[in-house]
Protein backbone atom coordinates (compact mmCIF):
# COMPACT_ATOMS: atom_id res chain seq x y z
CA UNK A 1 0.00 0.00 0.00
CA UNK A 2 1.25 3.46 -0.90
CA UNK A 3 0.18 6.90 0.34
CA UNK A 4 1.03 10.59 0.02
CA UNK A 5 3.75 12.09 2.19
CA UNK A 6 5.19 15.61 2.26
CA UNK A 7 8.89 15.33 2.93
CA UNK A 8 12.03 17.44 3.11
CA UNK A 9 14.79 15.70 1.18
CA UNK A 10 17.70 17.49 2.88
CA UNK A 11 18.40 20.22 5.45
CA UNK A 12 17.33 23.58 4.10
CA UNK A 13 15.39 21.92 1.32
CA UNK A 14 11.83 22.40 0.15
CA UNK A 15 8.68 20.48 0.95
CA UNK A 16 7.70 17.99 -1.73
CA UNK A 17 4.74 15.65 -2.14
CA UNK A 18 5.83 12.06 -2.76
CA UNK A 19 4.28 8.63 -2.87
CA UNK A 20 5.74 6.14 -0.37
CA UNK A 21 5.08 2.64 0.82
CA UNK A 22 3.13 2.73 4.07
CA UNK A 23 5.18 0.97 6.79
CA UNK A 24 3.81 -1.70 9.06
CA UNK A 25 3.87 -0.93 12.78
CA UNK A 26 6.54 -2.77 14.75
CA UNK A 27 5.94 -4.21 18.23
CA UNK A 28 4.94 -1.39 20.55
CA UNK A 29 3.95 0.89 17.65
CA UNK A 30 0.65 2.09 16.19
CA UNK A 31 -0.16 3.16 12.65
CA UNK A 32 -2.55 6.11 12.37
CA UNK A 33 -4.45 7.32 9.34
CA UNK A 34 -4.05 11.08 9.55
CA UNK A 35 -7.13 13.32 9.37
CA UNK A 36 -5.40 16.62 10.20
CA UNK A 37 -1.98 17.94 11.13
CA UNK A 38 -1.20 21.38 12.45
CA UNK A 39 1.77 23.34 11.15
CA UNK A 40 3.93 24.71 13.96
CA UNK A 41 6.87 27.09 13.85
CA UNK A 42 8.94 24.26 15.36
CA UNK A 43 8.53 22.42 12.05
CA UNK A 44 11.21 24.79 10.77
CA UNK A 45 13.67 22.69 12.78
CA UNK A 46 13.23 19.97 10.16
CA UNK A 47 12.70 22.12 7.08
CA UNK A 48 15.68 24.38 7.76
CA UNK A 49 17.89 21.73 9.35
CA UNK A 50 18.28 23.47 12.72
CA UNK A 51 19.02 20.24 14.64
CA UNK A 52 22.10 18.29 13.51
CA UNK A 53 20.62 14.89 14.35
CA UNK A 54 17.67 15.06 11.90
CA UNK A 55 17.97 12.27 9.35
CA UNK A 56 16.67 13.02 5.85
CA UNK A 57 14.42 12.64 4.00
CA UNK A 58 12.03 13.52 6.82
CA UNK A 59 8.29 14.22 7.02
CA UNK A 60 7.56 17.14 9.41
CA UNK A 61 4.55 17.53 11.70
CA UNK A 62 3.79 16.99 15.40
CA UNK A 63 0.15 18.16 15.77
CA UNK A 64 -1.47 15.01 14.47
CA UNK A 65 -5.06 13.79 14.74
CA UNK A 66 -6.39 10.67 13.08
CA UNK A 67 -7.73 7.16 13.59
CA UNK A 68 -5.88 4.00 14.52
CA UNK A 69 -5.33 1.93 11.41
CA UNK A 70 -3.41 -0.98 12.92
CA UNK A 71 -1.33 -1.77 15.98
CA UNK A 72 1.81 -3.83 16.39
CA UNK A 73 2.30 -6.61 18.89
CA UNK A 74 2.16 -5.69 22.56
CA UNK A 75 -0.27 -2.78 22.17
CA UNK A 76 -3.48 -3.80 23.96
CA UNK A 77 -4.78 -0.27 24.69
CA UNK A 78 -5.34 0.94 21.12
CA UNK A 79 -7.74 -0.60 18.63
CA UNK A 80 -8.49 0.08 14.98
CA UNK A 81 -10.95 2.93 14.54
CA UNK A 82 -10.11 4.84 17.74
CA UNK A 83 -9.56 8.59 17.33
CA UNK A 84 -6.13 9.58 18.59
CA UNK A 85 -3.69 12.46 18.62
CA UNK A 86 0.10 12.72 18.69
CA UNK A 87 1.86 15.89 19.84
CA UNK A 88 5.42 17.06 20.46
CA UNK A 89 5.88 14.21 22.93
CA UNK A 90 6.33 11.23 20.65
CA UNK A 91 7.97 8.83 23.06
CA UNK A 92 10.97 8.80 25.37
CA UNK A 93 14.29 7.01 25.74
CA UNK A 94 13.53 5.49 29.21
CA UNK A 95 17.20 5.67 30.21
CA UNK A 96 18.17 9.30 30.89
CA UNK A 97 17.82 10.82 34.35
CA UNK A 98 14.53 12.69 33.68
CA UNK A 99 12.97 9.49 32.29
CA UNK A 100 14.19 7.45 35.25
CA UNK A 101 12.62 10.03 37.57
CA UNK A 102 9.33 9.91 35.69
CA UNK A 103 9.64 13.33 34.01
CA UNK A 104 9.12 11.94 30.53
CA UNK A 105 8.56 15.22 28.68
CA UNK A 106 12.02 16.37 29.82
CA UNK A 107 13.64 13.31 28.22
CA UNK A 108 17.13 14.20 27.05
CA UNK A 109 16.76 11.95 23.98
CA UNK A 110 13.16 12.72 23.00
CA UNK A 111 11.38 10.93 20.18
CA UNK A 112 9.78 13.93 18.48
CA UNK A 113 7.43 13.29 15.53
CA UNK A 114 8.55 15.09 12.41
CA UNK A 115 12.09 15.44 13.75
CA UNK A 116 13.30 12.08 15.06
CA UNK A 117 10.80 10.04 13.04
CA UNK A 118 8.35 10.87 10.26
CA UNK A 119 5.49 13.12 11.33
CA UNK A 120 2.02 14.10 10.25
CA UNK A 121 2.40 15.88 6.91
CA UNK A 122 1.17 12.62 5.45
CA UNK A 123 -1.77 10.30 5.05
CA UNK A 124 -0.28 7.84 7.55
CA UNK A 125 2.08 8.03 10.51
CA UNK A 126 3.62 5.30 12.68
CA UNK A 127 4.41 6.18 16.29
CA UNK A 128 5.20 4.51 19.62
CA UNK A 129 2.03 3.54 21.47
CA UNK A 130 2.92 5.72 24.46
CA UNK A 131 2.77 8.82 22.24
CA UNK A 132 -0.95 8.46 21.55
CA UNK A 133 -3.72 10.44 23.25
CA UNK A 134 -7.43 9.74 23.00
CA UNK A 135 -9.38 12.47 21.18
CA UNK A 136 -12.98 13.27 22.23
CA UNK A 137 -15.49 12.53 19.48
CA UNK A 138 -17.05 15.99 19.68
CA UNK A 139 -13.83 17.80 18.72
CA UNK A 140 -13.22 18.27 15.01
CA UNK A 141 -9.84 16.94 13.90
CA UNK A 142 -8.75 20.31 12.48
CA UNK A 143 -9.58 21.98 15.81
CA UNK A 144 -7.98 19.30 17.97
CA UNK A 145 -4.65 19.25 16.08
CA UNK A 146 -3.26 22.61 17.33
CA UNK A 147 -4.37 21.76 20.86
CA UNK A 148 -1.71 19.02 20.82
CA UNK A 149 1.07 21.63 20.77
CA UNK A 150 -0.03 25.23 21.31
CA UNK A 151 -2.94 24.05 23.43
CA UNK A 152 -1.12 21.67 25.72
CA UNK A 153 1.80 24.08 26.12
CA UNK A 154 -0.39 26.90 27.44
CA UNK A 155 -2.86 24.74 29.40
CA UNK A 156 -0.28 22.47 30.99
CA UNK A 157 2.15 25.24 31.88
CA UNK A 158 -0.59 27.27 33.54
CA UNK A 159 -2.01 24.43 35.59
CA UNK A 160 1.47 23.58 36.86
CA UNK A 161 2.08 27.03 38.33
CA UNK A 162 1.20 27.94 41.90
CA UNK A 163 -1.64 30.20 40.75
CA UNK A 164 -5.17 29.55 41.96
CA UNK A 165 -8.38 31.26 40.81
CA UNK A 166 -9.05 34.17 41.03
CA UNK A 167 -5.33 35.09 40.91
CA UNK A 168 -4.20 37.45 38.17
CA UNK A 169 -2.70 35.75 35.13
CA UNK A 170 -1.22 37.86 32.35
CA UNK A 171 -0.69 36.40 28.89
CA UNK A 172 2.04 38.17 26.93
CA UNK A 173 1.23 37.92 23.23
CA UNK A 174 -1.96 36.96 21.41
CA UNK A 175 -0.65 34.88 18.56
CA UNK A 176 -0.75 31.13 18.00
CA UNK A 177 0.02 30.34 21.64
CA UNK A 178 -1.34 33.45 23.29
CA UNK A 179 -4.87 33.38 21.86
CA UNK A 180 -5.25 29.95 23.45
CA UNK A 181 -3.49 30.99 26.66
CA UNK A 182 -6.01 33.81 27.20
CA UNK A 183 -8.91 31.41 26.69
CA UNK A 184 -7.51 28.78 29.04
CA UNK A 185 -6.72 31.30 31.78
CA UNK A 186 -10.21 32.79 31.58
CA UNK A 187 -11.97 29.42 31.55
CA UNK A 188 -9.88 28.28 34.53
CA UNK A 189 -11.29 31.20 36.50
CA UNK A 190 -8.24 33.45 36.60
CA UNK A 191 -8.40 37.24 36.48
CA UNK A 192 -7.00 37.31 32.96
CA UNK A 193 -4.95 40.11 31.43
CA UNK A 194 -4.00 40.06 27.74
CA UNK A 195 -0.92 41.96 26.57
CA UNK A 196 -0.23 42.71 22.91
CA UNK A 197 0.72 45.47 20.48
CA UNK A 198 -1.97 47.88 19.29
CA UNK A 199 -5.27 49.24 20.57
CA UNK A 200 -7.11 47.39 17.82
CA UNK A 201 -6.59 44.05 19.61
CA UNK A 202 -8.52 45.09 22.74
CA UNK A 203 -11.95 43.97 21.49
CA UNK A 204 -10.57 40.60 20.43
CA UNK A 205 -8.82 40.10 23.77
CA UNK A 206 -12.09 40.68 25.64
CA UNK A 207 -13.89 38.29 23.28
CA UNK A 208 -11.36 35.61 24.24
CA UNK A 209 -12.16 36.17 27.92
CA UNK A 210 -9.62 38.74 29.10
CA UNK A 211 -10.79 41.11 31.85
CA UNK A 212 -8.12 43.66 30.98
CA UNK A 213 -6.09 44.49 27.90
CA UNK A 214 -2.70 46.23 27.92
CA UNK A 215 -1.45 47.83 24.70
CA UNK A 216 2.33 47.54 24.99
CA UNK A 217 2.84 50.30 22.41
CA UNK A 218 1.10 52.88 24.62
CA UNK A 219 1.52 51.62 28.16
CA UNK A 220 4.35 50.53 30.41
CA UNK A 221 3.38 46.87 30.79
CA UNK A 222 5.05 46.40 34.17
CA UNK A 223 3.47 49.55 35.63
CA UNK A 224 0.03 48.61 34.29
CA UNK A 225 0.25 45.14 35.82
CA UNK A 226 1.34 46.59 39.17
CA UNK A 227 -1.71 48.88 39.12
CA UNK A 228 -3.78 45.68 38.97
CA UNK A 229 -1.95 44.34 42.02
CA UNK A 230 0.83 42.50 40.21
CA UNK A 231 0.56 39.27 38.25
CA UNK A 232 0.69 35.90 39.98
CA UNK A 233 1.73 34.45 36.63
CA UNK A 234 2.97 36.00 33.40
CA UNK A 235 2.70 33.50 30.58
CA UNK A 236 5.25 34.69 28.01
CA UNK A 237 4.18 33.30 24.63
CA UNK A 238 6.18 35.72 22.45
CA UNK A 239 9.74 35.30 21.17
CA UNK A 240 10.73 38.94 21.71
CA UNK A 241 13.32 39.27 24.49
CA UNK A 242 12.66 43.00 24.88
CA UNK A 243 8.92 42.46 25.31
CA UNK A 244 9.58 39.77 27.91
CA UNK A 245 12.05 41.95 29.79
CA UNK A 246 9.59 44.86 29.82
CA UNK A 247 6.79 42.73 31.23
CA UNK A 248 8.72 40.90 33.95
CA UNK A 249 8.53 43.86 36.33
CA UNK A 250 4.79 43.33 36.49
CA UNK A 251 5.08 40.24 38.68
CA UNK A 252 3.53 40.42 42.14
CA UNK A 253 4.33 38.56 45.33
CA UNK A 254 5.51 35.00 44.56
CA UNK A 255 4.93 35.80 40.90
CA UNK A 256 6.06 33.32 38.26
CA UNK A 257 7.38 34.36 34.87
CA UNK A 258 6.78 31.32 32.67
CA UNK A 259 8.70 31.29 29.40
CA UNK A 260 7.01 29.46 26.52
CA UNK A 261 8.47 31.32 23.55
CA UNK A 262 12.21 31.04 22.90
CA UNK A 263 13.80 34.42 22.10
CA UNK A 264 17.08 34.74 20.25
CA UNK A 265 18.57 36.99 22.92
CA UNK A 266 18.73 36.84 26.74
CA UNK A 267 15.84 38.11 28.84
CA UNK A 268 16.80 40.82 31.34
CA UNK A 269 15.06 40.66 34.71
CA UNK A 270 15.81 42.60 37.87
CA UNK A 271 16.98 40.39 40.72
CA UNK A 272 15.37 42.63 43.35
CA UNK A 273 11.87 41.26 42.97
CA UNK A 274 13.13 37.71 42.60
CA UNK A 275 14.79 37.95 45.99
CA UNK A 276 12.54 40.26 47.99
CA UNK A 277 9.20 39.03 46.65
CA UNK A 278 10.16 35.38 46.13
CA UNK A 279 9.50 35.56 42.43
CA UNK A 280 10.72 33.02 39.91
CA UNK A 281 11.49 32.58 36.23
CA UNK A 282 11.17 29.23 34.54
CA UNK A 283 10.47 27.58 31.24
CA UNK A 284 7.90 24.94 30.39
CA UNK A 285 7.79 22.31 27.62
CA UNK A 286 4.53 20.85 26.35
CA UNK A 287 3.54 17.63 28.12
CA UNK A 288 3.09 13.89 27.71
CA UNK A 289 0.26 12.08 25.97
CA UNK A 290 -1.88 11.97 29.12
CA UNK A 291 -1.41 15.74 29.44
CA UNK A 292 -2.68 16.00 25.86
CA UNK A 293 -5.77 14.05 26.86
CA UNK A 294 -6.37 16.41 29.78
CA UNK A 295 -6.00 19.40 27.46
CA UNK A 296 -8.45 17.98 24.94
CA UNK A 297 -10.99 17.08 27.62
CA UNK A 298 -10.79 20.53 29.18
CA UNK A 299 -11.14 22.15 25.76
CA UNK A 300 -14.17 20.02 25.00
CA UNK A 301 -15.82 20.87 28.32
CA UNK A 302 -15.01 24.60 28.28
CA UNK A 303 -15.25 25.43 24.59
CA UNK A 304 -11.63 26.52 24.18
CA UNK A 305 -10.74 26.19 20.50
CA UNK A 306 -7.98 27.49 18.25
CA UNK A 307 -8.66 29.94 15.44
CA UNK A 308 -7.38 28.20 12.33
CA UNK A 309 -6.72 28.39 8.61
CA UNK A 310 -6.85 25.09 6.70
CA UNK A 311 -5.06 23.81 3.61
CA UNK A 312 -5.11 20.46 1.78
CA UNK A 313 -2.05 18.22 2.04
CA UNK A 314 -1.06 19.01 -1.54
CA UNK A 315 -0.65 22.69 -0.56
CA UNK A 316 1.66 21.99 2.37
CA UNK A 317 4.32 24.36 1.02
CA UNK A 318 1.81 27.21 0.79
CA UNK A 319 0.53 26.36 4.28
CA UNK A 320 4.02 26.25 5.77
CA UNK A 321 4.94 29.58 4.18
CA UNK A 322 1.73 31.10 5.51
CA UNK A 323 2.65 30.01 9.02
CA UNK A 324 6.23 31.26 8.70
CA UNK A 325 5.03 34.65 7.43
CA UNK A 326 3.45 35.37 10.82
CA UNK A 327 0.26 36.51 9.10
CA UNK A 328 -1.87 33.44 9.84
CA UNK A 329 -4.82 33.78 12.23
CA UNK A 330 -3.72 31.93 14.25
CA UNK A 331 -2.83 28.31 13.58
CA UNK A 332 -2.41 26.64 10.17
CA UNK A 333 -3.74 23.10 9.76
CA UNK A 334 -3.43 20.54 6.96
CA UNK A 335 -6.85 18.96 6.42
CA UNK A 336 -6.47 15.55 4.81
CA UNK A 337 -10.21 15.37 4.07
CA UNK A 338 -10.26 18.31 1.65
Amino acid sequence: MTAKYVQVKSAGGTLEVVSRDVPEPKPGEVRVRVDACGICHSDSITVEGLFPFVNYPRVPGHEIVGTVDSAGAGVPQWKAGQRVGIGWYGGNCRRCEPCRRGDLVACQNPLIPGIVYDGGYAEYVVAPAEALAAVPDSLKSVDAAPLLCAGITTFNSLRNTGAKPPDTVAVLGMGGLGHLGVQFAAKMGFHTVAIARGADKAKFAHELGARHYIDSTREDVAVSLQKLGGARVILATVTDADAMSAAAGGLGYKGEFVVLGVPGRPIQISAGGLVMQRQSVRGWPSGTSIDSEDTLRFSEASGVLPIIETFPLEKATEAYNRMMSGKARFRVVLDMKT
